[in-house]
């Protein structure tokens, strides 16, 4: 491990940590349709070229945190291959949310590419 791979795992973490949530919504925003963890995860690992894939454990916390906030809704279904599953859905306030921090996601991108222009080649 160099002296600098510590630095760049606390970066992705901190970076990872403020864009699950938004990865999350737009996920379930483009199926259209209900998923459980397993799937979303799966979802955000082929979407997101593996750059959001982890521990499919830590999105149930967020996943819960969205649905608290009212911008999911669950309902179980049992699994005919082992235990009942939770299905995530987004709902219209999730939407509406899904907007709002795409567009932040959008400004902040663009403003941090500006000041990273020329920095490195």
């Amino acid at each position: 491990m160099s002296d600098h791979e510590p630095h760049l795992k606390k970066f992705q973490k901190e970076l990872s940590a403020g864009t699950v949530s938004l990865a999350l919504l737009a996920v379930l925003a483009r199926t259209g349709e209900p998923l459980y963890g397993y799937l979303i995860a799966k979802e955000l690992e082929r979407v997101g070229d593996g750059v959001l894939s982890g521990k499919q454990s830590a999105l149930y916390p967020v996943l819960r945190n969205l649905e608290a906030g009212g911008l999911l809704e669950s309902q179980i279904e049992p699994s005919v291959a082992g235990p009942p599953r939770r299905y995530y859905r987004i709902n219209e306030r999730g939407r509406e949310v899904l907007e709002q921090w795409t567009q932040a996601w959008r400004a902040t991108r663009d403003s941090v590419d500006s000041v990273l222009e020329g920095v490195l080649q």
